[in-house]
């Protein structure tokens, strides 16, 4: 089979446009640039004598409009692409770029009906509806759900496994065919091209996604779990707890963090356990705000609290023993009793046997590189939202809804929780999607210096990294996830700009 081209049939139709609509971009973009810089600007308003407004474009409005709708041209003959690659019936009219619109069928039709039913009911969706009033938080939520989509629907849209390997394409370009797939019963090409092991790059760009968008949202949500816990009453109850706590965030956040990560991966590091204490410390603290948060709003209504508070704070305390100590109370007595029954071994022989043996049923399942990765990113973060959230305490205990529920009598975890944090959500969530795309680049750091999950991991940093060794001869390998991982911060950074410039009308 020849090679895919990158437009397909559509290609001698719709390249010279799409070539002509950059051409205008850029002529009109220099041209933009020259007349701010001999002073022209854009026309102001004109207000007519009946008070109606009128506009009389200038040279630079027209550059404008000449540079907004050329990104509409490119963008069209795109989605163009796309369509037809859906539509059309063999690989070598769909081309490249209409094969990969293809892949990502399952992802436009979750994008279509995400947008449709969010504007549809927009008006009852509270903040998150008043963000498709907004274009640029829209742009960005679409990129953002673009990857989240893509890593929910990865088996679907890869058409290789993320490890396998076909030895005589490595480093072959983009849409090489891969010999005998007929016969193996394989998708017959590589439209990214191979990397330097023979392994599909597009592939490997789509599970990538899987496993940022795992741990980057999971790693910042325990940030804030860490942050809001010790920043409220930090915030709010001051004196010495504030001290100490906000001279350790300061100490934390001088500690260069990659020095921070190359430590906590030393094996001398590991073996003594550092990693895992950190965690049992950082990972009590979502427990503790969960069932303070519960307390402090049922603590009058005792069967909320038993029924209710008691059970969930257990089963989360269950999950962190068994997630950080990989300790399952239940399994461990049951294996127990049962060895004790089978071997009749003395008590102390039984007991350090099972310990070994058993493997829990409750808890999430996290390996070595997985937790050091994940408590370090923690423990980075955490001192940051700590900060922002105590400067948000400081400032609204002085209002007068606080005093006025001081007055009422409550606890002051009471009002910590349900007073002061609803009234600093603004803000917050901004900080939170800024925080993941913080995070999302700590994580392609990482993996580009070899600290990742694990060196074989379709993971975006590691697969930039193995890829830019050979970039001056073989240049396709690094780019798709170094795209795709901008790509994913950008979406972040405009959701979050959208998201303030909408809580900021409430």
């Amino acid at each position: 089979m020849d090679m895919l081209t990158w437009s397909g049939s559509l290609g001698p139709y719709l390249n010279p446009l799409m070539l002509g609509a950059v051409a205008v971009f850029f002529a009109a973009f220099l041209l933009n640039l020259a007349m701010n810089l001999i002073g022209l600007r854009q026309a102001e308003p004109i207000v007519n004598p009946d008070h109606t407004i009128s506009y009389r474009y200038g040279p630079v409005d027209y550059a404008l409009l000449a540079m907004k709708y050329s990104v509409f041209a490119v963008l069209a003959a795109l989605a163009v692409y796309i369509v037809a690659g859906i539509l059309q019936p063999s690989m070598e009219s769909k081309g490249i770029i209409g094969a990969l619109g293809a892949q990502f069928l399952p992802v436009w039709i979750a994008l279509v009906a995400t947008f449709v039913f969010s504007i549809r009911f927009k008006r009852r969706l509270g903040l998150y509806g008043k963000l498709f009033d907004n274009l640029i938080g829209m742009i960005g939520f679409g990129l953002v759900m673009f990857w989240i989509f893509t890593a929910i629907f990865a088996p679907t849209i890869a058409t290789h496994g993320a490890l396998d390997v076909v030895a005589s394409l490595r480093n072959d370009a983009p849409g090489i065919a891969v010999p005998n797939a007929a016969a193996d019963g394989v998708f017959p090409y590589y439209l990214l091209g191979g990397d330097a092991l023979g392994r599909d790059v597009f592939s490997r760009m789509v599970f990538g996604a899987r496993e940022v968008l795992t741990i980057a949202p999971a790693a910042t949500l325990f940030a804030f779990m860490v942050g809001i816990t010790l920043g409220l009453p930090a915030g709010y109850m001051g004196g010495r707890f504030d001290t100490l706590i906000t001279f350790i965030a300061n100490l934390v956040l001088a500690f260069p963090v990659i020095l921070l990560f190359y430590l906590l991966v030393t094996p001398e590091i590991v073996e003594a356990g550092v990693p895992v204490y950190m965690a049992s410390v950082l990972f009590i603290m979502p427990v503790i705000f969960v069932w303070v948060l519960l307390y402090s709003r049922y603590r009058a209504q005792p069967n909320i609290i038993k029924w209710v508070a008691i059970p969930i704070t257990l089963v989360l305390l269950l999950l962190y023993l068994g997630t950080v100590f990989r300790f399952d109370p239940f399994v461990w007595l049951a294996t127990s009793f049962i060895g004790y029954l089978n071997q009749g071994n003395p008590v102390s022989e039984w007991m350090t046997q099972t310990r070994e043996a058993y493997e829990p049923l409750i808890g999430i399942p996290i390996d070595g590189n997985l937790l050091i990765v994940f408590v370090s990113v923690v423990f980075v973060n955490s001192p940051t939202v700590f900060r922002i959230v105590r400067g948000l305490v400081l400032d609204i205990k002085t209002r007068d809804y606080v005093a006025a529920a001081q007055t009422r009598g409550e606890g002051p975890w009471y009002i910590m929780l349900w007073e002061i944090l609803p009234n600093a959500r603004g803000p917050l969530i901004v900080d939170f999607c800024l925080r993941i795309g913080y995070t999302t680049i700590l994580l392609g750091t990482l993996g580009f210096f070899g600290l990742g999950v694990d060196p074989e991991s379709p993971n975006w940093g590691s697969t930039i990294n193995e890829g830019r060794r050979l970039l001056t001869v073989y240049p396709h390998p690094p780019l798709p996830p170094a795209l795709a991982l901008m790509t994913l911060v950008l979406g972040l950074n405009l959701l979050a700009d959208g998201l303030r410039e909408e809580s900021l009308k409430d």
